[in-house]
């Protein structure tokens, strides 16, 4: 099962993009997540730029998306909405095919936010019919060195908390493709 994990911040210490990494190595066996951190390198959408226009990384990163089963989404809030670079990038998706039914869920990195939260839930439910709202994760990582983000989420308790989101995505995104998962899902749960 492959994994898309978009990190909505263009800071180079982001916290949220060190929350997905650190997913990515608790990840269970037969989950691959990889990590995407540049939104910042696409292009504004406009839709005089789609179809044959589409800029050649706009399609690499549609491609991306494309060959995942599951889009895992963590982002920062910005003037309480949505970043820019986060929103563009759903923007190029929504007339698209790539994204159509792709289980989506959230994680964040932060205790505040919700004004973003809630409005990247109603986007996000709009492009897909398969948003997961009711599979999130929240942990208080904001002011934290990407550093000091690795040490608190390798903690026990914390650790357990990614284990068991990821397990459950990954059984929502199995059930909803059934793509078929290498381990079963009590080697999940123990991993």
């Amino acid at each position: 099962m492959k994994i898309l994990a978009i990190s909505g911040s263009s800071r180079e210490a982001s916290t949220n993009t060190a929350l997905l990494q650190t997913m990515k190595n608790l990840a269970p066996l037969g989950v691959d997540i990889s990590v995407f951190c540049h939104l910042h390198t696409l292009p504004v959408f406009s839709p005089d730029a789609e179809g044959e226009n589409t800029p050649l990384i706009v399609r690499e990163f549609l491609e991306l998306v494309s060959a995942n089963d599951g889009i895992v989404i963590s982002s920062p809030e910005y003037i309480r909405a949505i970043p820019g670079g986060l929103k563009n990038a759903i923007d190029w998706m929504v007339s698209r095919f790539e994204v159509i039914g792709k289980p989506i869920v959230l994680v964040h990195a932060s205790h505040r936010g919700d004004d973003m939260l809630a409005s990247l839930r109603i986007v996000l439910s709009t492009l897909s019919n398969n948003f997961l709202e009711h599979i999130f994760l929240r942990l208080p990582l904001i002011g934290k060195s990407p550093e000091e983000v690795v040490k608190f989420l390798c903690r026990p308790e914390n650790e357990s908390q990614i284990r068991s989101f990821l397990v459950k995505f990954a059984a929502a995104v199995h059930q909803s493709s059934g793509v078929s998962l290498v381990a079963t899902k009590e080697t999940l749960q123990n991993h």
